[in-house]
């Protein structure tokens, strides 16, 4: 396996026609825009043979996040198309309502913050209490100070209803503010310990992908990137979906990486991390530059 350390993005320009790129860890922090990351992505935009996609594992819709991004700096004429874990959860909820002979829509208890609103609207059914459910939404933390064990006793109330979940954001952990932050696929990872059900839409899992390539553009795989941090979800996912990858270490693997402050890498180590994970992407590059 070897891994190319890459300066920046314009060494292997020509190679592809459509860059696919994760938000969080490569284009801002959830606070801040990474200027390196948006200088990218204006100079890409000038090429007007490429594609840029934006792929993210928000539980909320595209239409919230572009506002959002539109705040850090990173406007909408950057890009062709943003899809979100979000969006895919609420397309694949509403085409089984759809397909069901006398569609009404699940019953579902949900778990997550009051914004989703517009994601469970999308998907369709009638939000319920638990004892009354038949699935679970799971699209985040009730309250931004709650941890994953805050919520051992209600999951373990909808196992035994036998409800299954689904997780609207597979990202176990992020990175916000240099804080790290729990992510709805923590608390699915908790369900299924306690021997719950799980289904996730998000990356790395291939509705998302499949998604971006029947629907937002005609570019065939073999001329496309994946550009992420996370191994487990960005590159993970690129692989499965067929598609090459480009690994960002300045992300949520920087101090496995033991990266410096100046982007250097030491190559035993980007393979040693790499191989654990059971990933192998094409290049690594410390930041979303050109």
């Amino acid at each position: 396996m070897h891994i190319q350390i890459l300066k920046g993005l314009s060494e292997v320009i020509d190679d592809y026609d459509l860059f696919i790129f994760d938000l969080w860890g490569v284009m801002h922090d959830g606070i801040t825009a990474y200027p390196d990351a948006i200088k990218c992505l204006q100079t890409l935009r000038a090429r007007k043979s490429s594609e840029i996609i934006l792929l993210s594992n928000a539980a909320r819709l595209s239409s919230s996040i572009t506002a959002h991004l539109t705040s850090l700096g990173i406007a909408e004429d950057m890009y062709d198309a943003l899809l979100t874990s979000g969006d895919v959860t609420a397309s694949i909820l509403s085409d089984r309502e759809k397909q069901q002979s006398h569609p009404r829509g699940p019953r579902y208890f949900h778990i997550g913050p009051e914004r989703a609103q517009p994601t469970l609207d999308a998907c369709g059914g009638q939000e319920v209490v638990l004892e009354d459910a038949e699935l679970v939404i799971c699209t985040g933390f009730f309250r931004k100070e709650d941890q994953v064990n805050s919520y051992t006793d209600l999951l373990k109330s909808a196992l035994t209803l036998n409800l299954p979940m689904i997780c609207a954001n597979p990202d176990i952990v992020i990175h916000r503010g240099g804080k790290i932050i729990p992510c709805p696929g923590a608390i699915a990872a908790h369900y299924e310990e306690l021997g719950g059900a799980v289904e996730r839409f998000g990356k790395p899992y291939p509705a998302i992908y499949n998604s971006v390539f029947s629907n937002l553009t005609k570019i065939p795989r073999p001329r496309a990137v994946m550009i992420g941090d996370s191994l487990t979800t960005d590159i993970r996912g690129a692989r499965q979906a067929g598609i090459d990858s480009l690994w960002i270490s300045g992300g949520i693997h920087a101090k496995d990486l033991n990266m410096q402050p100046s982007g250097q890498l030491e190559p035993d180590k980007v393979h040693e991390i790499a191989e654990q994970a059971g990933e192998c992407p094409r290049a690594i590059l410390p930041w979303l530059r050109w």
